[in-house]
């Protein structure tokens, strides 16, 4: 029996789906146990073949980044990375030079390594950085947090969704696409952004950190972790996790709550920390030991920002050998001598065998958690194509553009900007690329248009905190509210959002 075209496969994925949406957005409930939940569901009833289920842990794009983990890793424990942040931003002479030297090395070295490992290594260097140019840290924050975003689109390895999406063309078309292929359109919409933020400077607001009453008597410069509010920490108390016991070297000053609000936890004794609940997008700030600090984080499952900007970073032969390392990868991969997998696993294993990092860094580096929610998003999006939803919201909206490819490229990429704000852009990515592909099919234009516009689109969340993983990490420091990133945020989407559609039309015409 079939409604609308579709069997009752089709609209047990559809309502599936909608779950998911609904439990990521609302839910305490970890990401990868939410897909993990939704793909076992999906087998169970037989809308997913148990082969297409398991096909996203055999993915070349989760292989891929999960040996990249294993890489960076070598960039940290040489010292590429924070020799490279302590000697790169220099003293510019206006605040629209400091927005060039900031966003544009940031934006670099994103394109290669993790959104996140790169913001967490500038926000301290960031906040001392502003402060000698005698400008308000919130002016510089958020910048940070939009330029790591708009950078890691211009690699295929510099954010997830671009190799998901990739790699539903390649089974789409037969296709591989190049290391460098979203370089191009990536840096024009770059520099749009950038242009957007010293234009718009006015919108960004000047904030005092609350952070600053909890370190009024501390000694040392602070750390931060972050409570993300998909895993599994929000409603576990400091006494659940036995978080005081845990620091021995360093001190939890306080929580500066999701909506601004201090709590101070530097007096307190652990029964009274039973009594005090973690929340989603909370901030915990200590002093001390920094080390500690972020081996806590690693413990207990927090977002991370640990670095001393103070601290001499110490570099040598392993440094300038990690850094080969990590360029004759990028260099074997964009000439087409070695596919990205090969290129990929050969420098990691140069990463351990020159013991540039340890297996024990290595393993640490990990992120099982981001792994099991990239092979999952790939097996949803197998069960979208597989059951005809793709198919049938391909032939709906030709329909509705009335066989206009150029209005079907406007809608998919609006869709992917204000989706990504609420859902991560890896699930964005994985559940409309299928669809993204289909209409392009059956309107007989350029998938490879369609598929450049979702890639851009799925990483241009500006308007949200809750947006992006590095929106929560700048969020605290910069003393933020919410409606700070609306302000700035909106119009930064519908301006890349038309940069994006232009471009794309014009380097791969429909």
């Amino acid at each position: 029996m079939e409604i609308l075209g579709l069997d009752w496969h089709a609209w047990l994925t559809v309502a599936l789906v909608l779950v998911m949406f609904g439990t990521l957005i609302k839910s305490k409930l970890p990401a990868d146990i939410v897909f993990l939940g939704v793909i076992g569901l999906l087998i169970i009833t037989g809308c997913l073949p148990t082969a297409d289920a398991l096909s996203g842990f055999s993915s070349t794009t989760v292989v891929v980044v999960g040996v990249l983990f294993v890489v960076v890793s070598g960039l940290e424990a040489t010292g590429v990375l924070q020799w490279t942040v302590k000697y790169l931003l220099g003293t510019p002479a206006s605040y629209g030079k400091a927005i060039i030297r900031l966003m544009l090395p940031v934006a670099a070295l994103s394109a290669l390594l993790s959104n996140t490992t790169v913001v967490a290594l500038f926000i301290q260097v960031v906040k001392m950085w502003a402060k000698k140019l005698n400008i308000a840290p919130s002016k510089l924050l958020i910048p940070l947090s939009y330029a790591a975003g708009m950078g890691g689109v211009c690699t295929l390895i510099g954010t997830p969704p671009n190799l998901i999406i990739s790699g539903f063309y390649a089974d789409a078309t037969g296709e591989q696409l190049g290391i460098f292929f979203t370089t191009v359109p990536g840096l024009i919409c770059l520099v749009v952004g950038v242009i957007t933020i010293i234009l718009f400077q006015k919108l960004l607001p000047v904030r005092k950190a609350p952070e600053e009453e909890l370190l009024t008597h501390a000694h040392g410069a602070a750390s931060y972790l972050y409570v993300d509010g998909k895993s599994h920490l929000p409603g576990q108390s400091l006494g659940d996790i036995h978080l005081l016991e845990a620091c021995s070297k360093s001190k939890l000053m306080g929580i500066v709550r999701f909506d601004g609000e201090v709590e101070h936890v530097d007096q307190m004794s652990a029964p009274d920390a039973a009594n005090v609940f973690l929340m989603g997008e909370d901030t915990l700030i200590f002093t001390g030991d920094k080390q500690e600090v972020e081996q806590i984080g690693h413990q207990y499952g927090f977002l991370s920002d640990v670095m001393d900007p103070e601290k001499e970073v110490k570099t040598g032969m392993p440094t300038l050998l990690a850094s080969a390392i990590m360029l004759g990868m990028v260099l074997l991969s964009a000439f087409n001598i070695l596919p990205l997998l090969d290129s990929c696993i050969i420098a990691a294993l140069l990463m351990l065998v020159t013991r540039c990092c340890s297996v024990k860094q290595a393993k640490k580096a990990i992120n099982w958690d981001v792994l099991m929610v990239f092979a999952s998003s790939i097996a949803l999006g197998k069960a979208i194509d597989n059951t005809g939803l793709a198919q049938l919201l391909a032939d709906n909206m030709h329909s509705i553009c009335g066989g206009n490819a150029v209005m079907a490229l406007i809608i998919i990429c609006f869709l992917g900007t204000f989706l990504t704000e609420f859902v991560s852009n890896t699930a964005c990515g994985a559940i409309m690329a299928p669809v993204a592909i289909k209409i392009a099919t059956a309107m007989g234009a350029n998938p490879l248009t369609f598929c450049l516009g979702l890639m851009i689109s799925v990483s241009s969340s500006f308007a949200t905190p809750i947006g992006s993983p590095t929106h929560l990490m700048v969020y605290v420091p910069g003393g933020y509210r919410f409606s700070d990133f609306m302000r700035i945020g909106l119009p930064m989407n519908f301006i890349i959002l038309a940069a994006n559609i232009l471009v794309c039309l014009m380097l791969f015409p429909l």
